[in-house]
């Protein structure tokens, strides 16, 4: 008996964590399945689960009415629900940076003559209505002077597969989800002309965990142990990519693993140890980046009310910086 209550008090010391990923389990999904599967989570006493998602905007909603603790979304998507909903009882907030840089970009097929972004003028674009790299294109044309676009809507499914019958002359997505998809509809990636946000004067943040006021308010500690724990899942999975790829095959089996391994290593690259996420940290922002942000995204979006930096961001349960120090040295 004395075994039983043992083994009741040790459940009651874990806490159960419910946890929404933006899209499915692809290559960057590792950063949070890879510390699952090693037990970093369980060794803080959490009991973490990890969801496939169909997009940030439902990340969102679902971390704010409570079916999820925590999550993984878009800046801009939560920037635009508190805006959106300023009388909602509980706004999510983000606790961590993981993609210091949005991986939204325009990709067109190099026949079709569009170059530079320049030549994207009168064009037909495409992309799902909720696509962040869409909604935010109206920051994109301003910083470049784009002049008007015919949008075209489709199901993310499509998205690749219009560009590549020419039913559009580009699209928006994310770079290294939409240039892979695009190869394995038979287009080369040489044939591909891409034009990363961050690259041409749009810099916004990506993908942050958020977390639910409830879970903040209840849990402080546990928040911290995640995060911890998280960080020390991404220090490893940064430093043996390929490796941390069978942790995403574990919960999709169909995945490709040589496609899933070029993706999270290009997401490495490109929005997680990025000059940016280099100069402020990883996992932290600047102050005044998202205060910008915060304004361009009240802009472009259109939304209810001005997004309140204030509001979407809480720095106060990150690691140290010993613990955060996680990214790869830098290539040379």
């Amino acid at each position: 008996m004395t075994g039983l209550v043992a083994q009741a008090q040790a459940q009651a010391q874990t806490t159960p964590i419910k946890f929404q990923l933006d899209w499915r389990f692809e290559g960057p999904s590792a950063l949070f399945l890879l510390p699952v599967a090693k037990g970093y989570f369980k060794q803080e006493k959490l009991d973490v689960a990890v969801d496939a998602g169909n997009g940030s905007g439902g990340a969102v909603l679902r971390v704010a009415s409570g079916a999820y603790d925590l999550g993984f979304a878009d800046m801009a998507a939560l920037m635009e629900f508190h805006a959106n909903n300023p009388d909602a009882p509980a706004k999510p907030v983000a606790v961590m940076m993981v993609y210091n840089n949005t991986p939204a970009a325009v990709l067109a097929l190099k026949k079709s003559g569009i170059r530079s972004l320049a030549d994207l003028n009168g064009k037909k674009l495409g992309a799902p209505v909720f696509d962040a790299g869409r909604r935010g294109f109206p920051l994109l044309a301003k910083a470049n002077r784009i002049g008007p676009v015919q949008w075209i809507s489709m199901d993310p499914p499509l998205r690749e597969t219009m560009l590549a019958r020419g039913d559009v002359d580009a699209i928006t997505g994310f770079s290294f989800t939409s240039l892979l998809s695009l190869e394995a509809r038979g287009v080369k990636a040489a044939d591909v002309a891409i034009f990363p946000y961050p690259d041409h004067g749009v810099k916004l943040y990506g993908n942050a965990i958020i977390a639910s006021p409830r879970f903040i308010k209840e849990h402080p500690e546990q928040l911290k142990a995640f995060l911890r724990a998280f960080a020390k899942g991404a220090k490893e999975v940064m430093a043996h990519p390929d490796a941390a790829i069978a942790y995403v095959k574990e919960r999709d089996g169909i995945a490709n693993a040589d496609l899933e391994k070029r993706r999270l290593r290009m997401a490495i690259d490109a929005v997680i140890a990025s000059p940016d996420a280099r100069a402020e940290g990883f996992g932290q922002i600047a102050v005044p980046r998202m205060s910008l942000m915060a304004s361009q995204v009240s802009d472009a979006y259109g939304t209810r009310t001005r997004v309140d930096p204030g509001a979407v961001w809480n720095g106060g349960f990150l690691p140290t910086a010993a613990e955060l120090d996680v990214l790869p040295p830098a290539r040379k």
